[in-house]
Formats: C-alpha cells, sequence, structure tokens
C-alpha cells in the first residue's frame, strides 16, 4: 500500500513512523510546503528549550528509512490537489496543523505595535513567512494576551540575558533586534483567573527562575485559593501552589543585571488576571499602540469551564508592544476536503474523515491547536491505527496499482515545481550547522526558502 502523509511536523512524522513499524509492506511519502522539514518543533519550540528539539533525532530515522521518502518544497493545495492525490495513493493522511492565529476581533488590532504570537515567535525561530517582521521594541512595556506557554515563552525571550540567548539557535536578526530592544517589563494578561491559566509548572518555574528578573504577582489575586485547589488534580494543584508561594514571598535580592555602562537594568514581568481586552489604543498620531482598554471580568461557574463575564467596569494598561497569544487555527486546504470552520478542524472519527474514505487527519487539524508534542504523538498514532485497520480490513481499495509519487512527480514537473528530498534537506541542515558553529550556536537557520533552493542547486 502507498501511503501519503500532507504536513511534516510531529502528526505528520509521527502518523508516518507508526504505519511503517506495523506494516512491513508499507511506502510511505510525507510533503512539505517548506524546503525544511520538522514543523513546530522547528519554528515553534524556544530556541532555549533545545531538548525538546531531540525528536528531530527520531523523525530523521523515520525520513531515511527506504520506505519512506519526503517531498519539501511542495504546496498541496496548489501545486498538487488533494483529489490527485488520492488517485495517486491507498491512504492520504492530513496532518497539515494550524496555520494561522486566532484574531482578538477588537478595534485597533491591527495597529503598528500589535502581534500574534504565532508571527512573533516565527520571526525568532526563522519562520520564512515572518522573517520581515521587524518588530517595534522601542517601549519599556510589553502586553502579552494570554496564559499559555507560548505566552511564556514569547515574556523568557523578551525579558532574557542576552548571553542566555547567544548560545541558542535564535535567529541572527531577532537576536540583533533584541540586542537594541527597551523593554524591561512585560504584563501577561488573561480574561480568567489563576485556576484557569493554561500554562504548567515547567515553563512558570523557568520563568519565577530567569536571571535579572522580578515578578510581580498581587497577593489579592490568590486569597482564598489554597482552598479552591485542595481536590484539584495534582498539575493544577501545584502550579497554583506555586504562583501562591511566589506571591506572597517577599522581594528577595534578587541579582540584578549590570550593563557596561554600570547601571542596573531591573525587568520584570507580571500575571494580570480577569482582564478582557476591549480596544488597543492608538497614539496620539494614530501611528502606533500606545495601550489596551480592559473590561474587567468576575467568574461564573469553576475550573476549566468557568466563563469570564465582564462586569462593567474598564482600566487602561500603558504599552507599546501587545502581542496576542490566544491560539492557533487551523485553515482548510482544499475544496476537496470537509472543513469545519467554526472549531478549525476537519470532521473526522479517529482520524477517519467524515465521508471520504481513504482520506485521514492527525494533529492539530484533527482534534484543534492544543497539547505538546507528546498528544501529538498519541493522536497520531491513533489516526494511523485506523489506517492499519482500514489497510487489513479490506476497507480501502487496494485492487488499481496506485503509482505514490510517480503519478505526482509528473503533475509537479508540469507545473513547474521541483520537489527537495531529504538528502537535499541534509545538505541545508549541514550548512546550518556549519554558520552557527562559526558563531558558537548548536546552528545559524537559513530564514530564505530561496537561499535554502540555491545551496541544493535547485
Amino acid at each position: 500500500p502507498r501511503v501519503c502523509v500532507v504536513g511534516s511536523g510531529p502528526a505528520g512524522f509521527y502518523t508516518a513512523q507508526h504505519i511503517l513499524k506495523h506494516h512491513g509492506g508499507a511506502l510511505v511519502d510525507i510533503y512539505e510546503k517548506l524546503p525544511s522539514p520538522f514543523g513546530l518543533v522547528r519554528f515553534g519550540v524556544a530556541p532555549d528549550h533545545p531538548e525538546v528539539k531531540n525528536v528531530i533525532n527520531t523523525f530523521t530515522q523515520t525520513a531515511r528509512s527506504e520506505r519512506c521518502a519526503y517531498y519539501g518544497n511542495v504546496t498541496v493545495g496548489r501545486d498538487v490537489t488533494v483529489p490527485e492525490l488520492r488517485q495517486a495513493y491507498h491512504a492520504v493522511v492530513l496532518s497539515y496543523g494550524a496555520e494561522d492565529n486566532r484574531v482578538l476581533g477588537i478595534p485597533g488590532e491591527n495597529l503598528p505595535g500589535v502581534y500574534s504570537a504565532r508571527a512573533f515567535v516565527g520571526w525568532y525561530n526563522g519562520l520564512p513567512e515572518n522573517r520581515d517582521l521587524k518588530p517595534d521594541l522601542s517601549c519599556e512595556t510589553a502586553l502579552i494576551l494570554g496564559h499559555g506557554n507560548v505566552a511564556l515563552d514569547i515574556a523568557r525571550i523578551l525579558l532574557s540575558p542576552l548571553q542566555l540567548l547567544r548560545k541558542t539557535d535564535i535567529t541572527d536578526s531577532s537576536l540583533a533586534a533584541l540586542a537594541c530592544s527597551k523593554v524591561k517589563r512585560v504584563w501577561l494578561v488573561g480574561r480568567r483567573g489563576p485556576l484557569q491559566v493554561a500554562f504548567t509548572i515547567k515553563e512558570l518555574r523557568e520563568m519565577i527562575n530567569l536571571p535579572g528578573a522580578r515578578v510581580i504577582l498581587d497577593p489579592a489575586d490568590f486569597s482564598g485559593l489554597e482552598n479552591a485547589v485542595k481536590d484539584a488534580p495534582r498539575p493544577r494543584k501545584r502550579l497554583t501552589e506555586l504562583m501562591i508561594k511566589t506571591a506572597l514571598e517577599k522581594p528577595g535580592e534578587k541579582p540584578v543585571e549590570v550593563h557596561s555602562a554600570g547601571a542596573a537594568a531591573p525587568r520584570e514581568w507580571g500575571l494580570k488576571f480577569q482582564r478582557s481586552p476591549q480596544e488597543v489604543l492608538p497614539s496620539t498620531d494614530g501611528r502606533s499602540a500606545r495601550g489596551v482598554r480592559m473590561a474587567l471580568t468576575r467568574l461564573e461557574g469553576s475550573g476549566d469551564s468557568a466563563k469570564a463575564i465582564p462586569t462593567g467596569d474598564v482600566e487602561e494598561l500603558e504599552c507599546g508592544l501587545v502581542l496576542s497569544s490566544i491560539g492557533y487555527r487551523s485553515l482548510p486546504l482544499d475544496p476537496a476536503v470537509p472543513f469545519d470552520s467554526q472549531r478549525g478542524v476537519i470532521p473526522n472519527s479517529s482520524g477517519r474523515v467524515q465521508g471520504v474514505p481513504g482520506l485521514y487527519c492527525s494533529g492539530w487539524v484533527k482534534r484543534g491547536p492544543t497539547g505538546v508534542i507528546i498528544t501529538t504523538m498519541n493522536d497520531s498514532f491513533d489516526t494511523a491505527q485506523s489506517v492499519l485497520e482500514d489497510l487489513q480490513g479490506g476497507v480501502l481499495d487496494m485492487s488499481p496499482s496506485r503509482e505514490g509519487f510517480g503519478a505526482v512527480e509528473s503533475i509537479l514537473r508540469s507545473r513547474g515545481v521541483r520537489p527537495v528530498s531529504f538528502s537535499d534537506w541534509e545538505k541545508i541542515d549541514a550548512a546550518e550547522v556549519a554558520r552557527g558553529k562559526a558563531a558558537g550556536k548548536p546552528r545559524e537557520k537559513i530564514v530564505d526558502p530561496a537561499e535554502m533552493l540555491q545551496i541544493i542547486g535547485h
């Protein structure tokens, strides 16, 4: 059987890995729109979290299997359609993730100085489409809307001492921009309370221990929570206890970063709760953001299902940089694929796309943009299992000989598209590592796809 997987992030690679492992004869082709593989492992994981990127070694083993092939630089839906792939393969799995971000839907959202977390993370991680972002870091206060791990990642990158970032694979241009950054205060604002934050204890602890940065938590935000959290699941309980402990601690003598001029630069960050953004306020000339007007909220219900209801009171928070970290969003890929635009997923059951036999989905486009790599792994194994069951149970039409990439190759050639193979990628990878070595970094990412193609002589 010939199976094709669209998207080379964790969902795509784990789906391929599981099918190859449990079906001794299956051939799997992975298609990716960028020349470079690995999706959010490369472009989403923070540069100072290199250990999370170790899964790349497993994915590389999968890609090197003689029954697996990688075709980068191919945009499905444009260079080749899903119906064309379905003609060429016995099964097609869509694992292309969430390529967009949720919007705030408030006035002033498009002012200069307002960025989506997705674009900002893409900028410092070398995602080609965000390489020209040039965020304005000339203000002292940044406001991040959202209480997830991505929000904490961004706060950490904005406040980290440069010597910590210099040893990472953060892009050269974002490092230069951060070196000139005036940002010294970051607020993370959420609509709900401390019991509803979405970040995890590891990320919070890392932020609390960030050198040269002071934490501002208002003890009043946490009063009475010890009781409320008594019967909560252990991770939630430990996370809340850490916030309470931090809020009640007397400001210790944390070593403050000293600049070459000798003057101390105190940096600080804090969490604000029960505030919902109403409007990004423009500066007098209307050319940039100067703050955000927030509706104060009260909570109805408890736990994860608590809703934030505006109280009628508002407050303004001054800031020159607004980062919206309220979630990613999947987009429809091809008119031939059903899509639930309300939920931003492909309607499916155990990864089988509703009403389209032989078409499957895994990862964020299957279940929505939540969870970490391990969640996606389990989810992809679940989809792969459905594919294997259908291959073995005679659900899929195995009689016609499907040509797989042979059929796709002639379509791509007729449209002037040249795919990038995995050995091509390994040449690009080697070039990045060599450039990084010269700068004392694990790699220096190449942010322009044209330059990648040049390296491999495309």
